[in-house]
């Protein structure tokens, strides 16, 4: 949900919010101001009867001009309070474009009986910097006195929060941006007493009126000179391992660090810059803020009905709220689970967007209900993101693997194709590569019928494959969490066991932006840079609750679990990677299945869920997909037991991927 930045009234707010009756009255007596002045030089500042004919017959034609100028550079709607640098630069286009009028005008009336309108050179070039220098100096007197007025506001109803000292680490434009933020406002938490910066080059600068008092390994001396109780983390393009060498310095003096949120935040308006929050365990991956082709993912958004399926989980959900930002028609969300419905429409709803959207409870395996939801609102791109994802638990429920994530998937194409939808997006899953689970196999599946249904309609079908994003529903880190909240100790399955992470954003953001590129048929593969060691986030998040590792929280070794590999892969053994138009994104060349191939296979899968031969439809993935290796038992592995009180089953299920 965007961040709305609350207002309250301060005394700069009651002194300065000009009517604008009354702000061009005061332009228009410096402006005027500024002429009567600038005759004065020419005439030798003699006040003689010439002065005040001349001068009074011209002001109105030059105010005129002037008043254009401001007008046509839009200098009349920045708001006078924030005034700032780039700002000025309407003000002086508006002085080029009316002094540049006023110098035409002094050599084309030459020509012609309209002397009287004629202004001496040397009146326009001192009129322009005067009248002009008095506009921009009035304004920032007035951020002047906002900025005070707002930090001594009698009418201010509860006292300014005692303010902590605190060291801002990154003397670059997030840094000084933050200063400047923090200055002009009253309800400032933080006193910013000095800079910190590796760079050599700024030490000993000054940065907004603040000195850059040292490096970082001058931490520990700065805390205790200048009592800091907080240290700022505002670097900007921060990499991982400097805030985590960062955290773990402010943790030995010790004192407490926060972070500037991150650009990402900052661009959807979730945060402001002067919300410092706690670090979080997405900071640590240090990635790149995603720059998307915003023309090119709003050409295939704007003015479409998008069908987003999984509407209320951790993909489906961002998705949406990304999408809105695109200008759609209608917005249509498809969950079956109601909670989750309801929590993403109450999102919507609090937004200022006028954005329709339709909240559809429906599972995407019934057919004749999606038939019904095609038929009403008849989707122009779809993004399916339903899917049961969760390995141990689709290794205990092979038939519901197949029956959601290939046949839901092959019903919902097929009902695309029949109403001439534009796009088909399946959110695939980097466990689709060598599967050696269910739930890998059944999506690499779903990739095939995917790719089979781009031949037999006009739609253009597409698979995007990712791996895991922080923060989704049964992953790592809300388990983490959970178990660390408890002073439980945190299980892993193996030392060595590693995984490629993006954001949830980041992932929703390159999913709109390769289904743009899409042509259909492609298996799009996102850059998920380097893999990181689920040991190391267990420590990360161990020491961000402020503990540590094996000491407060100790960390035990489950084993690796059925289906599990310890390392992840992004592309299929042989395959080639073709480049798209964005650095991050990626066609992964993969081998397609003819009609009949595909008829066939789903035909035995069908047959297998039909007498809940697990064991079979097991079989059937390996004989299928040559580069599976989907373990086989001899018999069916027992049912999971139930506790008395009919809750959920007594056996633990371990950490997902």
């Amino acid at each position: 949900m965007p961040y709305r930045q609350p207002h309250t009234t301060t005394l700069s707010d009651r002194l300065w919010y000009l009517k604008r009756p009354v702000q061009f009255l005061l332009d228009l007596a410096i402006l005027s101001g500024a002429f009567f002045l600038a005759y004065l030089p020419a005439i030798n500042i003699q006040v003689t009867a010439f002065y005040a004919d001349i001068a009074i017959v011209q002001v109105p034609l030059v105010i005129l001009i002037q008043f254009s100028a401001l007008f046509l550079v839009g200098s009349y709607s920045i708001l006078w309070r924030y005034i700032s640098i780039s700002d000025l630069r309407a003000f002086i286009t508006a002085a080029f474009i009316s002094g540049g009028i006023l110098l035409v005008l002094r050599f084309s009336l030459s020509l012609t009986n309209l002397s009287l309108w004629q202004l001496p050179i040397s009146v326009i070039l001192i009129d322009t910097v005067l009248g002009f220098g008095g506009l921009v100096g009035i304004r920032v007197l007035r951020r002047f006195f906002y900025e005070v007025g707002d930090k001594r506001n009698p009418f201010a109803r509860t006292r300014p929060p005692k303010r902590k000292p605190a060291l801002l680490v990154g003397a670059g434009r997030m840094g000084a941006t933050l200063v400047k933020d923090l200055r002009g406002r009253g309800d400032a938490e933080l006193e910013i007493r000095g800079f910190v910066d590796d760079d050599t080059l700024k030490q000993g600068a000054s940065v907004s009126g603040i000195k850059v008092l040292g490096a970082t390994p001058d931490l520990p001396r700065l805390v205790d000179e200048l009592s800091i109780e907080q240290v700022v983390i505002a670097i900007d393009h921060a990499q991982g391992k400097d805030i985590r060498r960062i955290l773990e310095l402010c943790s030995s003096i010790p004192v407490k660090a926060q972070i500037v949120p991150s650009l990402n935040e900052l661009a959807h308006g979730r945060l402001a810059v002067s919300r410092v929050r706690d670090v979080q365990i997405d900071d640590l991956l240090g990635r790149d803020p995603v720059e998307l082709d915003d023309d090119n993912v709003r050409d295939f958004l704007s003015g479409k009905t998008v069908m987003v399926t999984g509407a209320g989980g951790s993909i489906g959900s961002e998705l949406v709220r990304q999408i809105i930002g695109y200008a759609p028609r209608t917005v249509l969300l498809v969950e079956r689970a109601e909670f989750l419905l309801f929590n993403v429409s109450r999102e919507l709803a609090s937004l200022d967007n006028d954005v329709e959207y339709v909240s559809l409870i429906a599972d995407v395996g019934d057919e004749p209900r999606m038939r019904e939801i095609f038929r009403r609102y008849r989707p122009d791109v779809i993004y399916h993101a339903a899917a049961h994802k969760h390995v141990p638990l689709m290794e205990s429920n092979v038939c519901e693997a197949v029956k959601n994530n290939i046949f839901a998937t092959r019903t919902l194409g097929n009902l695309a194709g029949e109403s001439g939808t534009g796009a088909f997006v399946l959110i695939s899953t980097d466990k689709a590569v060598n599967p050696t689970s269910i739930m890998g196999a059944s999506k690499r599946i779903a990739e095939i019928v995917v790719q089979e249904l781009n031949h037999a309609y006009e739609t253009n079908y597409m698979a995007v494959r990712f791996g895991n994003v922080l923060g989704s529903a049964g992953s790592v880190v809300p388990i983490f969490k959970e178990q660390i909240e408890k002073g439980e100790a945190i299980t892993v399955t193996d030392r060595e066991m590693t995984r490629y992470f993006m954001t949830i954003p980041e992932a929703s953001q390159l999913v709109l932006q390769a289904a743009a590129l899409g042509k259909g048929g492609e298996i799009f593969i996102l850059d998920m840079g380097n893999p990181v060691k689920i040991l190391d986030l267990a420590e990360d998040m161990i020491r961000l609750s402020g503990l540590t590792p094996y000491e407060d929280i100790d960390i035990v070794f489950t084993g690796v679990r059925k289906g599990e590999k310890l390392f992840e892969e992004l592309e299929i053994t042989g395959e080639n990677l073709l480049k798209t138009h964005h650095p991050k994104i990626f066609i992964g060349k993969i081998a397609t299945y003819s009609k009949e191939e595909v008829t066939s296979m789903l035909t035995r899968f069908r047959q297998a869920v039909e007498t809940n031969d697990r064991q079979e439809m097991r079989r059937l993935f390996n004989a299928i997909l040559p580069e599976a290796t989907i373990a086989v038992d001899k018999t069916p592995p027992p049912e999971p037991t139930v506790s008395e009180n009919g809750g959920l089953p007594t056996a633990k299920l371990g950490l997902a991927d």
